[in-house]
Order: C-alpha cells, then structure tokens, then sequence
C-alpha cells in the first residue's frame, strides 16, 4: 500500500528542519476519540479548546492533547488529568507536571510568561512541580488528521510501552505525516521522524545521560525551520551530542536563504549556510492530498567563526 510516508521513504526527503516549533509545550491529558482538529473535536469541551487556541496565540506555546497507549473506548470525561509543561530553549529546558480535575483551569495560566520559559504560572496556577521521571517520549498517533500517524504510530507507542518504556504518550499532532511515526522527546524538545522502537529506545537513553541523537532527527523545536537545520547541521560536523551545548542567537536573511548563527557554550560560533529549496518529484503531503513539492531546509555552508568575527557579529 502506498502512503505518503512510504513515498517520502522511497524518494529519501531529507528530514532535517522539518520539526514544529514551539518553544513551550502544554500536554493535556485527553483519552476518547480525536478528530482531525483534536482541540476543538475531542471530549475536551470545545469551548475551551477554542479559548486555548486563541490565549496561546502568538506566545510561542503548542497545545496538544495526549492519551495513554491502547485502546480507546468512547469513555467520556475524564475524572483526572495530567498536564505537562515543557520550555526548549538551550539554557532554559525544564519540564514540569500536574494533575488536574477541572480544565477550565488551563485559562488562569499566563501564556505569554510560559512561552518566555517562566514556569512559575503553571506551578502556581496547577498546582504544578518539576518532573521527575524520565524523559517523555510523545507518538503522534491522530489518524484523522493521517492514516499514517495511526497505521505506524499506534504500533510504535504500544510496543514502547509494552517493553516498559516509561514516560510514552500518543500525542495528537507534530507535523510531518509523510515522516511518520513521528516523536517528540521532552524537555529537550527535539522531533524525529520515521522513529523504529530501538532507535527509540537510544534516542530516550541519551536523553537520560543529557545527550542528543542526531540520526534521524526532525530538529529542536524551539527554532524556526532554518535553525533546525543549521543547528542539527553543527552537531554533525563537530560531534557534538550534548544537549544544550548549542544554541541558536541569530538568524538572517529571509526565504530562501539564510545564515544562521550556531553558537557553543565554550564560546565557539559557527555561520551556517540554510537554502530552502522543493522535494522534487512531486509527491503527496499527506495522505489523500494532492501532489506538491514540499519546502526542505538544505545546509550549503557550515563555516566555524574566529573569537573576533564572532564578537563583530
């Protein structure tokens, strides 16, 4: 059967600068069915997903729903939720938790303080704690949005989760259906596509150690598309794995071209080179979609900078 991940696979679509961004993420805890817009088509009451679609607007924080692997029965509202709140940016990681039993408690949060990295208002607001187990592991798993993300994500999360893999969560959207199954990995927010239960498996114990696995890897989704890239781009030519010794502190130029500015914690810099250019052949998107030439982020430069050209800069 073709599908849009298959012909992704076959026409090898580099997956690099392909992750969603965001620089904080708000997990809700959602079982029951979703729709192909979860916030707004699941048991979550529509109202407050429209309330949380427009509050998180511009503040750079994602809300997405998540279940536990398995079945899931029309069993209606849930007595108790739990929520996680997730920062990103190099410097600033942290992933808290909470419980809840009420949702509509998700609106006192200050949206705009989360997606600067300030955790104080989900601690305050939910009653909220750092995590203190592992890392969490989210599987897009949403098949209304495409059969992809439910004909090999599903799979995946369940085998994780039955060989006792801690911390995996059927997630409803990351972006990226023709490189599914797709993962994102807390706190340090880095996605992954085309994701087999053993690299799985690597990529969650580098985590634990504060190492990040660059094969098969979407980006770290506190950049926008281009710094995915450029940043994935300096870990390979320098080998670097840890995984907040980058970061990226500036981006210039404008579609189809840019420099990304990488910077090390030891004080090194790198310019790197990012053209966007288009998938050719054409192929579908999505599955069901016509066909299109989807953007892909191409690193033509990684150049390491002297101290002085770095501080010029």
């Amino acid at each position: 059967m073709s599908t849009c991940s298959t012909v992704s696979q076959d026409l090898d679509e580099p997956i690099a600068g392909t992750a969603a961004t965001a620089t904080t993420w708000l997990l809700v805890e959602q079982p029951g069915p979703w729709g192909a817009k979860a916030l707004t088509q699941s048991h979550l009451d529509p109202v407050l997903g429209r309330a949380l679609e427009a509050a998180t607007k511009g503040t750079g924080v994602r809300v997405a729903l998540i279940r536990r692997p398995g079945r899931h029965a029309d069993c209606g509202t849930a007595a108790e939720r739990q929520v996680y709140a997730a920062h990103t940016v190099p410097g600033n990681v942290w992933l808290h938790a909470a419980t809840i039993s009420d949702p509509e408690q998700l609106l006192e949060l200050d949206f705009a303080a989360l997606g600067r990295g300030d955790h104080h208002t989900f601690d305050s607001a939910l009653q909220g704690r750092r995590h203190t187990g592992g890392p969490l592991a989210l599987v897009c798993t949403n098949g209304k949005r495409d059969r992809c993300c439910a004909l090999l994500g599903r799979p995946l999360a369940a085998e994780l989760a039955a060989s006792g893999v801690e911390g995996v969560w059927e997630v409803t959207h990351l972006g990226g259906h023709r490189f599914s199954p797709t993962l994102l990995v807390l706190p340090y927010g880095y996605a992954y596509g085309r994701a087999q239960a053993h690299a799985v498996k690597a990529v969650l114990h580098g985590v634990q150690e504060g190492r990040i696995v660059v094969e098969g890897c979407r980006g770290n989704s506190a950049w926008e598309r281009p710094a995915q890239a450029a940043e994935l781009a300096v870990r390979r030519a320098t080998g670097e794995d840890a995984a907040e010794a980058l970061t990226v502190v500036r981006t210039d130029g404008a579609a189809p071209r840019w420099e990304v500015t990488v910077a090390h914690c030891d004080g090194r810099h790198w310019r790197v080179g990012v053209a966007q250019g288009v998938s050719l052949p054409p192929r579908p998107e999505s599955c069901g979609s016509v066909l299109g030439s989807p953007a892909r982020m191409d690193v033509v430069t990684v150049r390491e900078l002297t101290m002085t050209t770095a501080l010029a800069s």
